[in-house]
């Protein structure tokens, strides 16, 4: 192992737990209604004509075709993105990739998959979706509607995944059923609960998933946008009426598909706590994959993502 024994923040961000603390860890109490709350906003979302509007994009790679995308989501809210159709074989797979809360400049053209239609959404609010007054700094995105429950943004980029999972089978009707996820930090924490109430998700890999075990989100010093969360509750003591009904782990109980989950030893952005009590509330079919540390750059790292990524293309490989 090579978990980092020195660092610049304030704090330990192993919290002083092992992996066998960190694997003990189950998900918070979960606030009546959870269920109803959820799959009312997938019927809605469901409900929806995502209308693709593809383009050529800039973009080129010599073993994709790239094209710019625009979809609906819910709200009537326009979500740019990206379309990757493979140049080789047929589409025979899709692959929606959420993004960490930094956002997405481009998609990432060195996927290790092959005979996919893979979508990379920009979730409302941040880069190819921006729309003032919503904040692109995930300090401020995070906050944006946080006192209303129904109306908190991070619901409504749950929906923009299942709209981009909508956008692949209005293009490609016979992918339904077979469209995986894959999605890492706040992609992780929306993807989690996008998977929990969405049948047209077969499987999904998370990373460094966001978003898990609010009460505990909310007591762990951290940096980014889980500190905004903590000084904003520390200003209103309310927060958690809200947060109960986005927290990842609960969402993950739900999953009943096959999944690989990444998660870290230390980390200062998400608690390791947190990302473990999403990947240990997956009960069935999960790959648990242990990183030394997410969200910070330490020996040995290249070699682990390499080590993942090569699983990441077994998982979503076509049959």
């Amino acid at each position: 192992m090579s978990i980092p024994k020195t660092h610049p923040f304030a704090f330990d961000p192993t919290y002083g737990m092992r992996l066998e603390e960190l694997l003990a860890i189950e998900p918070p109490e979960e606030p009546a209604g959870f269920d109803a709350f959820w799959e009312a906003r997938y019927l809605k979302a469901l409900d929806v004509d995502p209308q693709p509007m593809l383009s050529v994009s800039k973009l080129s790679h010599p073993d994709w075709h790239v094209r710019d995308l625009v979809y609906v989501s819910t709200d009537a809210f326009k979500i740019g993105g990206w379309l990757l159709l493979p140049r080789q074989g047929l589409v025979k797979r899709g692959l929606v990739v959420g993004h960490g809360y930094g956002g997405r400049d481009q998609p990432d053209l060195n996927l290790p998959v092959e005979e996919t239609a893979v979508i990379f959404p920009c979730c409302r609010g941040l880069s190819l979706s921006r729309h003032p007054p919503i904040s692109e700094n995930p300090s401020w995105h995070v906050l944006h509607d946080i006192d209303k429950r129904d109306a908190y943004i991070i619901g409504g980029c749950v929906e923009d995944i299942w709209l981009a999972v909508s956008t692949l089978v209005t293009l490609y009707p016979w992918l339904s059923g077979n469209i995986g996820y894959s999605g890492i930090s706040f992609g992780g924490g929306v993807g989690a609960m996008a998977i929990a109430y969405d049948e047209r998700i077969d499987r999904g890999h998370l990373a460094l998933p966001s978003f898990g075990h609010q009460p505990l989100r909310l007591k762990l010093p951290s940096v980014g946008s889980a500190q905004s969360v903590q000084e904003y509750q520390a200003d209103h003591g309310n927060v958690l009426e809200t947060l109960r009904f986005y927290d990842a782990a609960t969402a993950a109980r739900r999953i009943d598909v096959p999944m690989l989950t990444a998660v870290a030893l230390f980390d200062p952005s998400v608690a390791p706590p947190c990302q473990f009590a999403v990947a240990n509330a997956i009960r069935k079919y999960n790959e648990i994959f242990i990183l030394d540390a997410g969200h910070f750059d330490y020996t040995g790292s290249a070699e682990e993502e390499a080590v993942l990524r090569d699983k990441i293309g077994q998982f979503f490989r076509v049959p």
